[in-house]
Parts: structure tokens; C-alpha cells; sequence
């Protein structure tokens, strides 16, 4: 049997071929882009629903009470004690200052009146009570 050498006179490539690498990269940005908007990880609070309910694109500071009594300051715990001061230092110089309230459906009624009360006192004008709709 006769064996035969073979020579490899090409070069050996030194160089990282990039373009798989960038492939991917962009597959991956791409989904990152996509999934992004829907991982909004929020407070869990269960509204309860209303049979008229109005939709505003504009983004406003929203108030929220969890089911355990927590309140929140735009997604941040806060003391209701120290929501009046916070509230003034948030609309400082603001023309219009609104603010949506949300409350989980097993809130105690007067826990929600006491926060709307502090709310109203700090000066602002408008509240708006966030609602689940109802389905028809």
C-alpha cells in the first residue's frame, strides 16, 4: 500500500471571522428589543373594575396601595407620613400637578380615604382613581 503525504502550503487563518459572532449579537439584540417592553415588572395589585374607564397615554406619578397596606411612590415604598413632603418636592414649580391612585380591592376603605386626604392636602388638584375594566 503506498501512502502518500500530502502538503498543506495554504496559510492557516490567524484572524477570528467575525460575522458569526455579529449574526448572533444581532439576533440577540433584537429579541432583547422585543421582549423589553413586556417584562414591566409593577406592583401586584388586583383593581377592581369599573363599567366606565378612561385611557390617558401621558405618563403622570401614580400612587399605589398594595393589599398588605404599602404605600407606593413611583414604585417605591414610602411612609404615608412622608408622602405629603414628597409630593410637595416631586410638583415643585408644576403647573398642573395630577396624580392616579391605585389601591388593591381588599385596601380597607379608610386606608384609601387617608391616603387620598394626604394626597389633597399637599395641593394637588386632581386625582384619578386607577380601574380595572370590567369585560363584558
Amino acid at each position: 500500500m503506498l501512502r502518500r503525504r500530502i502538503n498543506y502550503t495554504a496559510k492557516e487563518m490567524a484572524e477570528i471571522n467575525v460575522t458569526p459572532l455579529v449574526d448572533v449579537m444581532l439576533v440577540l439584540l433584537i429579541i432583547f428589543m422585543v421582549t423589553a417592553p413586556m417584562m414591566q415588572a409593577g406592583i401586584d395589585v388586583d383593581l377592581p373594575t369599573a363599567g366606565y374607564v378612561t385611557t390617558r397615554e401621558e405618563t403622570r406619578l401614580i400612587i399605589t396601595i398594595d393589599k398588605k397596606g404599602y404605600v407606593y411612590f413611583d414604585k417605591k415604598v414610602i411612609h404615608p407620613k412622608l408622602l405629603a413632603e414628597q409630593l410637595k418636592a416631586y410638583f415643585h414649580g408644576a403647573r398642573k400637578k395630577v396624580v392616579f391612585l391605585r389601591a388593591d380591592r381588599s385596601v380597607p376603605y379608610g386606608k384609601v380615604i387617608e391616603i387620598l386626604d394626604i394626597i389633597k392636602k399637599s395641593g394637588i388638584e386632581t386625582v384619578g382613581l386607577v380601574v380595572r375594566p370590567e369585560r363584558r
